[in-house]
Order: C-alpha cells, then sequence, then structure tokens
C-alpha cells in the first residue's frame, strides 16, 4: 500500500464527524478514532512500515504512550528489533510504582511514538517524567497531526515532532480521490 492509499484507508475507516472534545480541551467537529485504524492489522502494518522510515538512526528504545501509543510501539518494535516501554498517564500506586513499563530507560536514547497529536500536552507531560527518569529524549513519531502548531510547541521542550501524515494531508488525498 502506497502512503496515498494508506491516507485513504485511514480516512475512510478511522475519520467520523461529529461534536467532539479533544485532550487539548479544544473542540472540532471531526476526529480520526485512533483505535479504529489501530485495530485494523493491514493498516496498522501499512502504518508501521511508514513510521519505521522515520525512526532516528541513533534510537535505542522506543517508547509508546498510553492507550493509542501502545499498538503501535508494539508493532514497531516488532518490525525494528528495537525494545520498547509503555508509558502510563501517571506512575503506578502499586507494585513496582513504575510511569514506563519494560526495558531499562536510564541514559538511553529513547523516541517517543503516538498516535495523534494536537497540542502535544501529554507528551510533554510523558516526557518529563522520563526525563525526570534519566531518559534522553529529542523525538517523537506520530501517525497524524492535528495541529500544525504542535511541531513548534514540542520543539520549546526540545523535540522534534517527525509525522506520518497531518490532517490535512489525509483529507486533500481524500478530496482528490473523489473529484476523479
Amino acid at each position: 500500500m502506497d502512503k496515498n492509499e494508506l491516507a485513504t484507508e485511514i480516512y475512510k475507516k478511522a475519520h467520523l464527524i461529529g461534536d467532539f472534545l479533544l485532550r487539548s480541551g479544544q473542540k472540532s467537529n471531526e476526529y480520526f478514532d485512533k483505535y479504529l485504524f489501530e485495530s485494523d492489522p493491514k493498516i496498522l502494518m501499512a502504518i508501521i512500515q511508514e513510521m519505521k522510515l522515520l525512526v532516528p538512526k541513533d534510537t535505542e528504545i522506543i517508547a509508546g504512550l498510553e492507550l493509542g501509543g501502545i499498538p503501535l510501539v508494539t508493532a514497531l518494535s516488532i518490525e525494528t528489533g528495537l525494545n520498547s516501554v509503555f508509558v502510563r498517564k501517571k506512575a503506578k500506586e502499586y507494585g513496582t510504582c513504575k510511569i514506563a513499563e519494560g526495558c531499562e530507560i536510564f541514559d538511553k536514547n529513547i523516541c517517543i511514538i503516538e498516535d495523534v497529536v494536537t497540542t502535544g500536552g501529554q507528551i510533554i507531560e510523558s516526557v518529563k517524567e522520563l526525563r525526570n527518569r534519566g531518559a534522553k529524549i529529542k523525538n517523537v513519531l506520530c501517525v497524524i497531526q492535528r495541529n500544525s502548531d504542535a511541531s513548534e510547541i514540542l520543539a520549546n521542550k526540545n523535540l522534534k515532532l517527525k509525522i506520518v501524515f497531518t490532517m490535512e494531508y489525509i483529507k486533500d488525498i481524500v478530496k482528490k480521490l473523489e473529484k476523479k
């Protein structure tokens, strides 16, 4: 599946119209339901093939943010052979009390894997917690960037956002195909 076909498949599978409250607090009349595209193995593996091309060479560990980043990081780990960690929104209050489950993150170059990014709020919070535990993080990969401001917001936190698609790119591809 080429990149334009993938954009079309994501749109058909996961683009919803309605009234939605985003994590950022913004309201939107459209939404990409990441669980709809992440739960489809054909689409998920096509996404992973695109993401694999974006993983920085110095990456030692890839980290998926709860919950949407977990299927992505799992599949990407299998495809690349990189170890992965699963990052909770907040540390467990029982057992090991960890925020990052999996291998050791201290002094490791970690690339964050996320599904849809609007303002990067959860990324910023998670990166702060991981850096406090000694992780070295400078890169974030996402499937869909909803808002172009996300790159600048993350850059202000010394993070480089690499994307597979912007929301506008996906919508433009679909519009072009509908006109044919």
